[in-house]
């Protein structure tokens, strides 16, 4: 080879060198020309970066793990939500014991019944139905929308309504239309309703009290400037009445109600009174209703535990070797399998239906616990109801049929109070303070004057023939009882505040839920906490990753180049060597 050839590979070789060493993309990412040694270093790059991004994947797993839980905390907190919502419509005994007032002729009288009304039959007979007092303007007018005031200027109008005078100012030009709603939309108005009425051959201005009976009264102010609508311009079509009704033939005269909507006559019910005439009335308690609340418990409960279950419950898979005592079987937990938090409150819900009701006692209660009316927990593994509230028909018609009064009381007493003995009474107590349960009483009485008193084994507030339980936190604060004994000496019983196995079970799902102190709530803070350090890890990660990659990218690089490099130079050195041999 000529000496001219041989400085030309040299001057190739480091040529080939500088450029490749030179080589970047425009991101600044260092890439490969292929100039070089002709090795896959991309590839060998893109590897290595793919076994470090494993830690990210795998954190990531961990991460989703923690969410799945959230959303399952929130999902069961959403549940039990629901199910408290449920409870709330059926916490008292008139939302738990529908009753149902039928009337023998329904265009004289209907009438709905609360938990206070006695089953029965009631003859009512109405003489007649109170009414309000309606008035209308003598003349009439062709059009509702001429003028009715054509004096040039403003006018009153002005009506006298339970005593008290009211007016508007009819403008010159207004209309009949105008002065209705002049007075329909009066802030001052009591409760008179204008209107136009057409006769046939004209339109005239109607007024109507809205009260009904003889009391409300209803007449047209001599103040009235506006021609044509003064009170000898009006005549009255109806006039203000009572209602007159008798009651399974009470009274020997007639009672007498301002209204047709009457709930102070039988306990517990009210009439709606429709027109003159007779009708019966009969009121019973709706089985099926009652039955269809305690049914919606059951339902509503069972879908929270269900929900419990599904995420706590353990499944075993593989199969076992008979001839080792050895097994090949795997169990594996669910999602929230010995959470902490999670078995809280199953065992909180459990107490609650399981256990006897608050402030009842078996001796003078005839049912105390779901179980004593047919309602348990499944406990036969396998079964597909196995963990859930169950109902055994026979046993629940039988209690119903029995007292249905003391079955509605066990699944909605509100805080019911009541005593066993003669000696003292309940009276009060103060919602929101007093706790339902059930409390032992003493006092002692001496020259008929209270002298000492215990609630609960706490001193109590003495007040004349009254004992009040006292005491912040004190259960029993608040309970006022009233002292029946005043003879001489020393005595004692219970004095019980009944709340149903609903109300218990609102309290405990009210805590259970709170947005504050609720464990679930407690919990997703936790790990949501869990999650932004994942996050953090995650972030770190990838910016090591990235520097990595970056870092890699330039040695090798460099490698490619310098393995390059030498092989030109090896290629120059061979191509020498061949010249020498010729």
């Amino acid at each position: 080879m000529l000496a001219w050839e041989r400085e030309k590979n040299r001057t190739a070789a480091v040529f080939s060198w500088r450029s490749i060493m030179s080589t970047t993309s425009t991101s600044g990412a260092i890439t490969f020309t292929g100039l070089g040694s002709g090795t896959d270093f991309a590839s060998m790059i893109d590897k290595l970066v793919a076994v470090e991004q494993t830690r990210i994947t795998s954190l990531e797993t961990w991460r989703t793990s923690w969410t799945d839980k959230i959303e399952a905390f929130q999902e069961l907190n959403t549940q039990m939500l629901s199910l408290k919502t449920a409870l709330e419509g059926m916490d008292t005994t008139g939302e738990f014991l529908v009753k149902t007032a039928g009337s023998s002729d329904g265009n004289v009288l209907s009438a709905t019944a609360g938990a206070d009304a006695q089953e029965g039959t009631h003859a009512i007979e109405v003489k007649q139905i109170a009414k309000n007092k309606i008035m209308a303007t003598t003349d009439g007018v062709a059009t509702t929308t001429e003028s009715i005031n054509t004096s040039g200027a403003s006018r009153i109008f002005a009506y006298v309504y339970e005593g008290k005078t009211y007016s508007v100012a009819v403008p010159a030009g207004a209309s009949l239309t105008d002065l209705k709603n002049l007075i329909n939309i009066d802030g001052d108005n009591p409760g008179v309703k204008a209107a136009i009425v057409n006769d046939g051959t004209a339109y005239h201005l109607q007024l109507r009290g809205m009260d009904t009976g003889a009391e409300s009264t209803l007449e047209i102010s001599d103040t009235t400037t506006l021609a044509g609508y003064g009170s000898s311009d009006f005549t009255t079509s109806q006039t203000n009445q009572d209602a007159l009704l008798k009651v399974d033939g009470w009274p020997a005269t007639y009672m007498s109600r301002a209204t047709n909507s009457i709930s102070d006559v039988i306990e517990g019910v009210t009439l709606n009174l429709r027109s003159a005439g007779e009708a019966d009335l009969d009121i019973e308690t709706d089985l099926d209703s009652v039955k269809e609340n305690i049914e919606t418990f059951v339902e509503q409960v069972n879908a929270v535990r269900t929900m419990i279950i599904d995420l706590t419950k353990v499944t075993t898979t593989g199969s076992s070797v008979s001839t080792s005592t050895d097994s090949e079987q795997t169990q594996i937990g669910s999602l929230l399998t010995g959470n902490y938090g999670i078995q809280l409150i199953s065992s909180r819900l459990k107490d609650a239906t399981a256990g006897s009701a608050i402030g009842f006692d078996w001796a003078t209660d005839p049912y105390t616990s779901l179980s004593s009316i047919g309602i348990m927990t499944d406990a036969q593994e396998g079964s597909v109801t196995a963990g859930l509230l169950v109902i055994d028909d026979e046993v629940l018609d039988a209690a119903l049929e029995k007292d249905i009064d003391a079955v509605a009381s066990l699944f909605s007493a509100d805080y019911e109070g009541s005593t066993n003995s003669s000696d003292f009474s309940y009276a009060s107590h103060i919602q929101g303070i007093t706790e339902a349960g059930t409390y032992k009483v003493a006092y002692t009485v001496s020259g008929g004057v209270i002298t000492s008193a215990t609630i609960n084994g706490h001193e109590a507030k003495i007040s004349g023939n009254t004992i009040l339980g006292q005491g912040k936190g004190n259960p029993e604060n608040g309970l006022l009882l009233e002292i029946k004994n005043l003879t001489d000496g020393s005595y004692s019983g219970t004095s019980s505040m009944k709340l149903g196995k609903t109300g218990e079970l609102i309290n405990n799902l009210g805590d259970l839920t709170d947005s504050d102190t609720g464990p679930l709530a407690i919990l997703e803070d936790n790990y949501n906490d869990i999650t932004d350090m994942i996050d953090k890890k995650i972030e770190y990660e990838e910016n090591r990753i990235t520097l990595m990659e970056s870092r890699l990218r330039e040695r090798y690089a460099r490698l490619d180049a310098l393995l390059g490099y030498y092989d030109n130079i090896s290629t120059s050195l061979e191509s020498q060597i061949a010249d020498l041999d010729e």
